[in-house]
C-alpha cells in the first residue's frame, strides 16, 4: 500500500515513522506550511500512485483536502476534527466521486474501546435517576478546537443512550445547568496529550470512567491500520465499522 500524510505535523511524522516500521510505502508527504515536506498542495503529481491519503491538518482546510482528494480517486483517513458539521455534505462529496473515507475523532483502539465502555455503561446509568452526567477533557495548549472531538463523540454516546439527557452544552454555563443537559467541559494547558473522563455523580457516590493517552503512538498506529482496513473500498465510514470488524475478527479466532 501507498499512503500520502496530508498535514506534517506532530501527528504526521509519528504516522511516517510508524508506517515505515509496518513496511508500507510513503510516497507523498504534504504541507504547505513545512520546508520538509515534500509538496505543498494536493494535486496529480502529489497523489501521483497514492493508494490512502492520511489527514491530520486543520478544520479550515480540511473540506477543501476532501474536495480535491475525492476529485483525484483517493481513497482518504481523515483524523482532522471541528468538521463535523459538514459531515453531510463530505459523505456527499465521497459518494459522488465513488471513494472511501473513514473518519473519527480520535483513531486510538484504546479510545475507541473506551467508547464501548461508556456505551454499556450508560445503558445502565439510564436506568438510575439518581446519577447526572459529566464530561471533562483535557488537552495539551496548541490543541485547535474546543471540545475535543472525542469528547463530542462521546457526548454523542451518552445522549443516544441516556434518555433523560437531550441536549450538550460545551460553552461555560453561568447559570443552573438545566436537567436534560450535559455539560462537556474542557482544560487546555502544557503538553497534555489528551485525558477524557465520563462521571455519573449521585448523592451517595460517584463512577468516573477516564481514559489517558501516554502519547501520540496510538492515534498513529489506528490512523495507519484505518489505511489498511479502507484501503480498496468505497463509502463513508465512522470508525465504528472498523472496530465491529476488528472485534468480529478476534472473536472468530477466540470464540
Amino acid at each position: 500500500m501507498n499512503i500520502a500524510i496530508i498535514g506534517y505535523g506532530k501527528m504526521g511524522r509519528e504516522i511516517e515513522r510508524l508506517a515505515k516500521d509496518k513496511g508500507i510505502n510513503i510516497v507523498s508527504i504534504i504541507d504547505s506550511n513545512d520546508s520538509n515536506a515534500r509538496y505543498r498542495e494536493i494535486n496529480d503529481e502529489s497523489l501521483n500512485g497514492v493508494d490512502v491519503c492520511i489527514d491530520f491538518t486543520h478544520p479550515s482546510s480540511i473540506l477543501e483536502n476532501i474536495k480535491k482528494t475525492a476529485a483525484l480517486g483517493k481513497n482518504m483517513v481523515v483524523g482532522t476534527t471541528g468538521w463535523y458539521d459538514q459531515a453531510g455534505e463530505v459523505k456527499k462529496i465521497v459518494e459522488e466521486a465513488g471513494t472511501g473515507l473513514i473518519w473519527s475523532g480520535n483513531f486510538s483502539i484504546g479510545v475507541n474501546i473506551f467508547f464501548k465502555i461508556i456505551e454499556d455503561s450508560a445503558k445502565i446509568i439510564d436506568k438510575f435517576d439518581d446519577y447526572d452526567i459529566f464530561v471533562h477533557e483535557f488537552h495539551h495548549n496548541q490543541k485547535a478546537d474546543s471540545p475535543s472531538g472525542t469528547a463530542a463523540m462521546i457526548g454523542k454516546i451518552l445522549i443516544g443512550n441516556i434518555q433523560r439527557k437531550s441536549k450538550i452544552v460545551t460553552e461555560e454555563v453561568k447559570r443552573r445547568i438545566e436537567p436534560n443537559e450535559l455539560h462537556i467541559s474542557s482544560t487546555r494547558a502544557g503538553k497534555i496529550f489528551g485525558t477524557h473522563i465520563v462521571g455519573f455523580d449521585s448523592d451517595a457516590d460517584s463512577i468516573e470512567l477516564k481514559h489517558t493517552a501516554k502519547g501520540r503512538q496510538g492515534f498513529a498506529s489506528g490512523a495507519v491500520m484505518a489505511a489498511e482496513w479502507i484501503n480498496g473500498k468505497k463509502g463513508f465510514y465512522g470508525i465504528n465499522a472498523m472496530l465491529g470488524n476488528l472485534i468480529n475478527s478476534r472473536h472468530a479466532k477466540n470464540p
